[in-house]
């Protein structure tokens, strides 16, 4: 069997990317796989929730194989490819026809559509759904998803892979500490990727000041690039504040100097898309402990390997609490990361991912 491998690959500047490239070196292990070929015998599909996947979106229509949804909301892509006519169609061909002023109003709204709620809640997945041998997802929510557009469709629950990295040593880290102007006392909580409204941040960073109150040496890592300058103008006041320590988007080597050297990483999601998270697992796959939102998306990780938090009216005060918890408490951060490398290490073995997605492939092309 050849098999056709569809997905933004690196340099490109996106989890997929990343996920890709590992995912692609473990599958060659078990035979032929080619890059976008025109022809194959089963073809495998990477889809986001952005243009990067815009030609494997036509192509996973014109000819079905198996869809990966990164992303179980492709509403933003499908509103950056179609003009408004096609939008309003492809919204009633999902939703049916008693949902067509909704569309119409959706479209005229979609300058808001990074924050607001709705465009989150209808997902769009009928089409590719309907026409995949199989969809692959990596957490309940997105299966609930993809279920609910196309009951019919074989869904295939496979977690997201983590890929050890060669680790920068605790020296290694302690300089980079140091390069970047965090004291070796502090404790270090961070965020990381491209940061949009539903990361969360503005809550992030009030929760942050409150923490400071009380632990001084506390600091805020954010490393990534703002998708919205909007955003970024509305938070500045706030990044300007004592602690915060601002880079932009990392290099592989320079994020994993930077997962090394923090000792909690924050990544919430509001609203969420139904993604699972890369940079969550791949911080927990290092052992370090990650506050993340409660939710479908996170429920397969156990209780005791993270931190949860509510989303709602409760969110900023959950991850106060959580912040706390960690600063002043010798050896709570430790534990938990301890538990969440060994759920990453039993659950999310790049290997493990690519024998799934080889059987998969095998049966699809029968």
């Amino acid at each position: 069997m050849t098999a056709g491998f569809y997905s933004p690959l690196p340099p490109a500047r996106t989890g997929v990317a990343d996920y890709a490239a590992a995912l692609l070196a473990e599958l060659r292990r078990r035979g032929q796989v080619d890059v976008a070929p025109a022809r194959c015998d089963a073809a495998l599909y990477h889809l986001g929730n952005n243009a990067l996947h815009a030609e494997i979106y036509r192509r996973a229509l014109d000819r079905p194989g198996v869809v990966v949804l990164h992303d179980a909301v492709l509403h933003h892509f499908l509103l950056g490819q179609l003009n408004e006519t096609e939008y309003v169609e492809e919204f009633v061909y999902n939703y049916g026809e008693w949902n067509r002023s909704l569309a119409s109003d959706l479209w005229r709204g979609r300058a808001s559509s990074g924050a607001d709620e709705r465009y989150f809640r209808y997902a769009m997945l009928r089409r590719v759904a309907e026409r995949a041998r199989a969809v692959v997802v990596h957490n309940p929510g997105a299966a609930r998803a993809v279920l609910e557009h196309a009951p019919a469709a074989r869904v295939v629950e496979i977690p997201h892979l983590f890929a050890p990295p060669p680790i920068p040593g605790i020296a290694e880290a302690l300089r980079y500490r140091q390069r970047i102007g965090i004291p070796q006392r502090s404790f270090v909580f961070a965020v990381f990727g491209y940061l949009r409204e539903s990361k969360r941040l503005h809550t992030v960073l009030e929760a942050f000041q409150a923490v400071r109150n009380g632990y001084p040496d506390a600091v805020l890592l954010i490393a990534g690039q703002f998708v919205s300058t909007d955003l970024e103008r509305a938070l500045d006041p706030l990044l300007r504040e004592p602690g915060i320590v601002r880079l932009p988007h990392l290099s592989e080597a320079d994020f994993w100097l930077a997962a090394r050297a923090i000792d909690a990483c924050i990544n919430l999601r509001y609203p969420a898309a139904g993604e699972t998270s890369g940079i969550a697992v791949r911080l927990m796959g290092i052992g370090k402990p990650v506050m993340v939102s409660e939710g479908e998306e996170s429920a397969r990780i156990p209780a005791d390997a993270c931190l949860r938090v509510p989303t709602g009216a409760g969110e900023r005060e959950s991850l106060l609490c959580h912040m706390v918890l960690l600063t002043s408490i010798t050896g709570v951060a430790a534990a938990i990361g301890e538990r969440a490398a060994r759920h990453v290490d039993a659950h999310h073995r790049v290997s493990q991912a690519a024998k799934q997605y080889w059987d998969l492939l095998c049966e699809s092309c029968t």
